[in-house]
């Protein structure tokens, strides 16, 4: 059952930054921090390359596709959760153009982006409760030994770069968690190629 270990982990990933960046987000407030640009584009692009690009294709690929053949039980989820992955594009457009308008006028911008933000933070906590509440628990029940082998083979591939990200984060966590997204961001947002690609 490595998928489920998989998804688990990812989503953590994915929960972390979000934490990570409300926690930025109240230190600029209050005046404490400086707002880092390269590390909120850095954040967009992590988000864009592997939730949006990797982690949501594999569960519409593996998961979703074959407990739909096994029952009709989680069909109405599953359309849901199908429809939340497809407006993936939009959310994140929303986000980054909320955070360009942010860099273009820090004091103006501010409010707006911890706005968009919390919209975006709001809808991913949500999205990952659903599938780890509602769908995993349906896949041990219906999933087989080869059901598991074959869907964890899928979920194997395009590992997330940011896995094993601890949640919650402490403060000593903060600047680790940010320098290994920069790093995993290719240039000229990060230091390097990193582990994915956009292409």
């Amino acid at each position: 059952m490595d998928a489920m270990n998989i998804i688990r982990d990812e989503h953590q990933s994915l929960a972390a930054i979000i934490h990570a960046v409300h926690y930025m987000l109240k230190e600029i407030e209050a005046g404490s921090l400086e707002p880092d640009f390269k590390l909120l584009q850095a954040m967009v692009h992590y988000l864009k390359a592997y939730p949006e690009q990797r982690h949501h294709p594999k569960e519409d690929q593996y998961l979703f596709a074959r407990l739909r053949q096994k029952t009709g039980e989680a069909d109405a989820i599953i359309t849901r959760l199908e429809h939340d992955h497809a407006g993936g594009e939009a959310r994140l457009e929303a986000l980054e153009t909320a955070m360009n308008r942010y860099e273009a006028d820090p004091k103006g911008g501010y409010p707006v982006f911890v706005e968009a933000f919390d919209s975006f933070a709001k809808f991913y906590r949500d999205h990952m409760i659903t599938e780890e509440r509602e769908i995993l628990p349906l896949c041990r029940k219906h999933f087989t030994e080869q059901d598991w082998e074959e869907v964890s083979a899928g979920f194997r591939e395009n590992h997330d770069p940011m896995a094993g990200t601890a949640r919650p984060l402490t403060h000593d966590d903060f600047q680790r968690v940010f320098s290994k997204l920069v790093a995993a961001a290719p240039a000229p947002i990060g230091l390097g190629a990193g582990p994915y690609r956009d292409d």
